[in-house]
């Protein structure tokens, strides 16, 4: 007889489910920020999650940053921008 052995380790900590802060499609005009991390392409990467995102959202009002630089944080500047413009924010890392 075989036997198989599950290389999975129990977790020890709950599983802590991940929601949304915001239902963006009973908003009515939500602005969801999308924040490019400078890699090439991330800004192509995250204008068509904008574009899907407007298939799915009725009125969503999509606004693109790129901090142009993947090695440095956003600016406070910028962050303090989206945060006044934004109703959430999506921003990508890694390349």
């Amino acid at each position: 007889m075989i036997e198989f052995h599950s290389p999975r380790g129990e977790c020890s900590v709950p599983a802590d489910p991940y929601t949304l802060g915001i239902d963006l499609a009973s908003d009515g005009a939500p602005v969801v920020g999308l924040l490019a991390n400078g890699f090439p392409d991330s800004e192509n990467f995250l204008r068509h999650i904008g574009d899907e995102l407007k298939k799915l959202v009725q009125g969503v009002d999509i606004r693109l940053w790129n901090k142009g630089n993947a090695s440095i944080p956003a600016p406070q500047a910028m962050l303090d921008e989206i945060k006044s413009q934004c109703h959430a924010v999506i921003a990508a890392y890694g390349h």
